[in-house]
């Protein structure tokens, strides 16, 4: 017996390139479910709801939690962010890869909820400095925005001990092969196989 689809958690600092490496794994993994996140933060410039988050109301996310509709949540910077449980939960009966771009927070939440599922990459630049130039280059957010995030990557870096793998993306050909080989190799987990009805079928 084995456990269908598999989780593959992307996260780390805020500039570091995983959106970039997801959409090259997204070509590789056809067959595969994004989790879309909801939050009660304001929709920033050139987001769609639906497409980047589900932007939800305080009072509309805490009934949730209630209702147990989330399989993990967290308060990051007095902003709910969470995710949906029917969704994912359809798409693992489909054998799917389900991919999220989740905090350190809502990984180490996501792996109690499936620790049989779950594999976890954190992603970042070689540096601090690097990731500033990256962060600055971008043109969006303001320095003290920058200082913010910069503040909130050394804070998750320090979180990495609680990561399967570290890609460390100076080269974003690179970190996509083995971004890659890490997606194929989260369906042969032995975690995936529920051990004792596979030894009693082998043992026969």
């Amino acid at each position: 017996m084995k456990y269908k689809g598999a989780i593959l958690i992307l996260s780390g600092p805020s500039g570091a390139g995983k959106s970039s490496l997801y959409k090259i794994l997204a070509q590789e993994f056809p067959n595969h479910y994004f989790s879309i996140s909801s939050t009660t933060r304001k929709k920033r410039e050139g987001e769609t709801e639906g497409v980047h988050y589900h932007f939800i109301s305080k009072e509309a996310f805490e009934s949730g939690i209630q209702k147990g509709e989330f399989l993990e949540w967290a308060k990051v910077h007095q902003n709910y962010y969470g995710t949906s449980k029917e969704q994912v939960l359809q798409a693992l009966e489909e054998d799917k890869l389900v991919i999220f771009d989740i905090d350190v927070q809502g990984q180490a939440n996501l792996k109690r909820n499936f620790p049989y599922h779950t594999t976890s990459i954190f992603i970042t630049t070689p540096n601090k400095s690097i990731l500033k130039e990256r962060l600055s280059g971008r043109g969006s957010d303001t320095q003290e925005v920058i200082q913010e995030r910069l503040n909130n990557a050394l804070e998750e870096v320090r979180n990495l001990p609680s990561f399967d793998y570290l890609i460390i993306n100076e080269s974003l050909e690179d970190s996509a092969k083995q971004l890659i080989c890490i997606a194929r190799s989260a369906f042969c987990k032995a975690s995936l196989y529920q051990m004792q009805p596979f030894l009693q079928n082998w043992e026969k």
